[in-house]
């Protein structure tokens, strides 16, 4: 070749080595500021919720004189074995329970709120600003809380017995709770209601109240428990309305489920589901008669209208029962259950009623009463009605 050809060539040469090389550098500088701005956005959400957490703690705390003892993350690691899933008793929308045993050996049930929960950080607010203030015999004991690192854990006392579902729904276990056990723990969920809609310095609806969140302790007496979705009220206001619905399906009062209404009325429509779900030892969401295709709520319903209520009654109860005990529990659970909030009772009314042998009023229809011909009802079954919450367009539904 030509030295000239040589020449232009090596320069081109060169040419394509720089391009090359500015490509490359230009791909990596960008992937760069890419991973910048990523790690900048991570850094700026765990800042602003650490810093959401700290003036909770400084703020709310201090001022509210929550009274807490706070809890080292190493001391709940080493009660817990490090979250070991062999310790995990139960598991909710927002996260998970253990056990764990304490160096003095008391025994704590933890509730870790899920790391990638949204809506971590406002239950855990709640939940501290709610229970430590309330104290009663049918509501679980916090005894501490831990904000450290990236964990937000709740210490409450340890119900050995759990859950009520786990008897209530369960043919082996449920023989351990005769009805004289189940007319205990109904009338002490009762008082715990009470506690909370009027005994309480604030008027507290629960508004996710359900088998599962009833823990028994070592005696059988039950203990409200989960106040992350709770709501207080001041003064004398009862009532108010949300655009985010939570809670659970099969327990939702109708007026909360459609149009984000709750009052201390939408607590007792879910006192009288699991009224219905102690009485028959069936779970409300999911049931339907083989016969008649009735959810629960309408198979009550009809029982009752047809003058055959006690076939309601769990098998396991077997002649334990107080026949008089059960009919009117099975009369006040569908005056609970009424499709308006203004016929439900006041949790005090129930308590009465629970105690007395007075008369009670006639119940009217219930509300999500579900008929085999929809000609027949008035009213659907969530069943049907989740096909068409779509059409809501105030309310976002969130069930846990």
């Amino acid at each position: 070749m030509l030295a000239s050809e040589l020449e232009a060539s090596h320069v081109h040469k060169i040419k394509r080595a720089v391009i090359v090389a500015a490509t490359v550098a230009a791909v990596c500088g960008m992937l760069l500021v890419g991973l910048y701005i990523c790690r900048s956005r991570t850094n700026l959400k765990v800042k602003t919720e650490r810093s959401g957490i700290m003036d909770y703690q400084n703020n709310e705390g201090h001022n509210e004189d929550l009274d807490l003892p706070f809890f080292d993350l190493s001391t709940i690691i080493c009660a817990t074995e490090n979250f070991a899933i062999n310790k995990k008793i139960g598991e909710g929308g927002f996260g998970s329970v253990y056990m764990g045993i304490l160096e003095d050996e008391r025994e704590i049930a933890v509730k870790r709120l899920a790391r990638c929960s949204g809506q971590g950080l406002n239950e855990f607010k709640n939940e501290v600003r709610l229970i430590s203030k309330l104290q009663h015999r049918n509501l679980v004991k916090l005894l501490g809380y831990c904000i450290q690192q990236e964990e937000k854990l709740l210490v409450y006392e340890y119900m050995p017995n759990k859950g009520l579902d786990s008897f209530i729904f369960d043919q082996t276990k449920g023989k351990l709770l005769d009805w004289s056990k189940r007319f205990h723990i109904i009338c002490g969920i009762a008082r715990g209601l009470q506690y909370l809609h009027q005994d309480s310095r604030l008027r507290i609806i629960h508004r996710d109240l359900k088998a599962s969140n009833v823990l028994l302790d070592s005696e059988m007496s039950p203990k409200i428990s989960d106040f992350g979705m709770a709501r207080t009220f001041g003064g004398d206001q009862s009532d108010g309305n949300t655009k985010r619905v939570v809670g659970t399906y099969g327990y939702m009062a109708p007026e909360y489920a459609f149009d984000g209404l709750f009052s201390t009325k939408s607590d007792v429509f879910s006192f009288g589901i699991l009224l219905l779900e102690i009485i028959s030892g069936k779970k409300s969401r999911g049931f339907y008669h083989p016969n008649n295709k009735h959810n629960l709520i309408g198979h009550a319903w009809i029982l009752w209208n047809e003058g055959r209520p006690l076939e309601l009654l769990d098998e396991c109860l077997g002649e334990s029962c107080t026949m008089s005990e059960v009919l009117r529990c099975i009369h006040l659970s569908l005056l609970c259950v009424q499709q308006r909030p203004e016929d439900r009772p006041s949790i005090s009314s129930v308590l009465v009623m629970l105690g007395s042998e007075s008369a009670m009023p006639q119940p009217k229809q219930p509300g999500f009463f579900l008929e085999k011909d929809s000609n027949e009802g008035q009213f659907l079954t969530s069943k049907h009605e989740s096909s068409s919450t779509n059409e809501i367009t105030i309310t976002l539904l969130e069930a846990r």
